[in-house]
């Protein structure tokens, strides 16, 4: 391999997001032929330094609203900020490795706040080895477990998958190593879209959501027939739905009108019938919820059946994919090394499945110590504990993979949900139940949560660097210290929030998500029964829309995220669709789909960055929202307004996309 001198990047090749014909390869941007700066002191002192901060907002923000904003965009900017301002030259390679190492943050947070906050709500101790092991260990199984399936999600489904928010990434990598008119149309994206989510976030000028309570006629039918509609109107949403595209936004919001025009409206019909509260922690009846409490309370969990069902059917499918890595892997381990020149390419090699054997069985030992001596001091228990977290996590990272390269969502709060209450069910069984019972659940769930959080981002991570070539073997060596110091921090953060603010009372922290799983857990724990004929219910649908050819996956996404997070998906699938197919011309329309997909990543971008500066300010106190004007219905007609004007921009401006300008 020869040593690279300085060139310019001319952008991604045409087939970047196209299905593959026969005998077609991609090349990505920097040739496997060729060595560029990747690790070295700079990358990785960055990427660990962007682990620390954005592991400490995110950990905050997550438990303040309960949105865990995605890292890898902003410290992507950052990275491309500070190349650029050190004049530094073929830094692609060196800002993938920042974006990696550094957005660990994002997915050892979500993994952490959704379930170990719950041991203070239910008035349990949570130590800090507690809290860092179960994050430490879920995101090395997280990372173990997905390396065997790097190729297939990245390379054999290459043009299958949207991958949305890799695409976003990737278009600020580019575009900031490119420059030209393609790192305008970013910028220019980027600060509208940042500007409008920003001013939404800190100022308040207009509502977040626009609901159809604003009309008197809207309110009644929420009121009485419990139907109503709501629009999150964000502009990075917007632009995820333009990326994801109209086929699966429209499956992703099918979903969600089931369950809201359907299934919520049918269940509140039998309402007058009900004198008292139905279900573990319920005070309400039917009659006195609001839709969107009988969402949270009922239907949410048909969703949660429809995740676990697909899920099951796509390690079903997939179990072909399943047994070819393990057949490789094995060939790899105990057989002769090939000395194919393809695989002898940098961006083909992985880590050598020896390490990856090695890692899981040291893992998984360390997690059994865990248990045993730092949770539940029995045998047979650890024994147990150990089992769910390797059967779980296993099966449970390839849907989570599914998930983020198709919608850019990771229901990983549902699927964790699924195993505290199977972790319930089984750790009953040995003896376990109680106070004892509740933690060792909950710190089960907790090191399932954080490797599904793992898996599903660090393909991510993993298809970027495809894209672009990096050298996987490196995002995956690294991925570990980043995982190591991201760890590290949330724990000290959530014991330093616990004790500032607390999660229980007036003035705590919301903590939504680690809310529901004490709200299941408790009960579980107490001998109360769970919601098993809706998770039945969900389960049977899954397996109808599998028989008719539906995606299951998105279709139970769509049911499981709230209404308002999928409308916009819709609304920008349409524009991509509008967009792609104003010309007879094909190469015009492609022009203007790339030109697009440009705008959405801006979009995306810009939302995410200005997400963090907001955070940081509400941490310091800054915050011009004023409630009683927000929740107001002009605020939220503005605020429909202010969408649709951003929705007629974005299509304009994609159609200026010229076959010769891109």
């Amino acid at each position: 391999m020869s040593s690279l001198p300085a060139e310019k990047i001319k952008g991604l090749p045409d087939n970047a997001y196209q299905e593959l014909k026969e005998g077609e390869e991609y090349k990505p941007l920097m040739p496997p032929e060729k060595v560029y700066p990747e690790v070295n002191l700079r990358s990785v002192l960055l990427g660990l330094l962007m682990a620390v901060i954005f592991s400490a907002a995110a950990a905050y923000l997550g438990l303040k609203i309960g949105q865990v904003f995605e890292a890898a965009i902003p410290i992507a900017i950052i990275a491309v900020g500070l190349s650029s301002v050190t004049r530094r030259k073929n830094a692609l390679g060196e800002n993938v490795i920042i974006q990696s190492i550094g957005a660990s943050s994002g997915v050892i947070v979500a993994g952490a706040i959704f379930t170990l906050p719950a041991l203070y709500i239910l008035n349990l101790e949570a130590q800090f080895y507690q809290v860092f092991l179960s994050s430490l260990l879920g995101g090395f199984l997280g990372i173990l477990f997905l390396i065997p399936f790097r190729k297939y999600f990245v390379s054999d489904m290459h043009g299958k998958y949207p991958f949305p928010e890799a695409t976003a990434t990737t278009e600020v990598l580019v575009s900031g190593e490119k420059g030209g008119k393609q790192a305008l149309v970013l910028l220019s994206s980027g600060l509208i879209g940042g500007i409008y989510d920003f001013i939404i976030a800190t100022f308040g000028w207009w509502s977040e959501v626009f609901t159809s309570r604003v009309l008197p006629v809207g309110e009644l039918i929420a009121d009485k027939a419990k139907i109503v509609f709501r629009l999150n109107l964000g502009a990075a949403i917007l632009g995820l739905g333009y990326i994801i595209g109209l086929r699966y936004a429209a499956i992703i919001c099918a979903g969600s009108f089931l369950v809201w025009y359907v299934l919520i409206p049918v269940v509140a019909h039998f309402a007058d019938g009900m004198t008292i509260a139905v279900g573990a922690n319920i005070t309400k009846t039917l009659g006195e919820m609001a839709p969107e409490e009988i969402f949270r309370n009922y239907i949410r969990q048909v969703g949660i059946g429809g995740i676990a069902m697909a899920g099951i059917i796509g390690i079903i499918r997939a179990s072909k994919i399943i047994r070819t890595a393990f057949s490789l892997a094995v060939k790899e381990l105990f057989g002769k090394k090939s000395s194919h020149s393809r695989e002898e390419l940098r961006t083909r090699r992985d880590l050598p499945m020896g390490i990856i054997f090695g890692g899981i069985l040291i893992t998984a030992v360390l997690v059994f110590i865990f248990f045993q001596f730092g949770v539940v001091h029995n045998l047979t228990q650890a024994l147990t504990g150990l089992l769910i977290v390797l059967v779980i996590a296993f099966l449970f990272t390839t849907v989570a993979a599914n998930a983020i390269a198709i919608v850019g969502t990771n229901p990983v709060s549902g699927m964790t949900l699924m195993t505290l209450i199977l972790s319930s069910l089984v750790l009953t069984g040995v003896g376990l139940s109680g106070t004892t019972g509740m933690v060792a659940a909950l710190i089960i769930g907790g090191v399932v949560c954080t490797a599904l959080s793992m898996a599903g981002g660090f393909i991510t991570d993993l298809k970027i660097g495809y894209w672009l070539g990096s050298s996987p073997y490196k995002q995956q060596s690294w991925k570990f210290l980043g995982t190591l110091v991201s760890a590290a921090t949330v724990g000290g953060v959530i014991i330093i929030l616990n004790k500032t603010y607390g999660f229980t009372g007036p003035e705590a922290l919301v903590a939504p998500q680690a809310n529901a799983m004490a709200a299941v857990i408790g009960p579980m724990m107490s001998g109360l029964p769970a919601p098993w004929l809706l998770y039945i219910g969900g389960c049977f649908l899954a397996l109808i829309l599998t028989m008719i050819n539906i995606p299951a996956l998105p279709f139970a996404l769509g049911m499981f995220i709230p209404l308002e997070l999928n409308v916009p998906l819709l609304v920008g699938g349409i524009v991509a669709w509008f967009v792609s197919n104003r010309s007879k011309n094909e190469s015009l329309n492609k022009a203007r789909r790339e030109r697009g997909t440009l705008i959405a990543s801006g979009f995306i971008a810009g939302g995410a960055l200005m997400g963090v500066i907001s955070a940081f300010l509400k941490f310091g106190g800054i915050n011009y929202v004023k409630e009683s004007w927000v929740s107001s219905h002009l605020a939220e007609s503005l605020g429909l307004l202010m969408f649709l004007l951003l929705c007629a921009w974005f299509a304009w401006d994609a159609l200026r996309g010229r076959e010769e300008a891109e």
